[in-house]
């Protein structure tokens, strides 16, 4: 099989829908995980439009599922929690597989604090 028949066979659709008392979220018509086993990411419902809890949720189980690796996606999702699901707009929205892919390229995940990024600068950190 091709490259690109590979990635046919792994395009996915995310859509979400926001009503009254909940937002709904699918990958191509089914329901997202939630992966409310993983506890390090903020046990929120899923959000979007900005950057807190309920943002970190769904870019996590986005990419989680986008990855199919739910250790790799505690590594990057807060990249696409800032540059994609904060920046939706509006009651609904639909990303592709690409798009996701799109957001990870070029980005560079720092694994530490701003203020250790600067003991670390200064010398002073261990």
């Amino acid at each position: 099989m091709g490259c690109e028949q590979m990635v046919a066979l792994n395009t996915h659709i995310y859509r979400g829908k926001r009503s009254q008392d909940t937002c709904l979220v699918t990958v191509d018509g089914a329901p997202l995980d939630p992966r409310l086993k993983i506890v390090s990411v903020p046990m929120a419902e899923f959000e979007w439009g900005y950057k807190g809890g309920g943002p970190g949720r769904l870019a996590f189980a986005i990419l989680a599922h986008h990855l199919g690796d739910d250790k790799k996606a505690l590594v990057s999702y807060r990249i696409v929690r800032d540059n994609v699901v904060a920046e939706l707009r509006g009651d609904e929205w639909a990303l592709n597989s690409a798009q996701i892919e799109s957001s990870l390229r070029g980005s560079v995940e720092v694994p530490m604090t701003l203020n250790e990024l600067f003991d670390k600068v200064r010398g002073s950190g261990t």
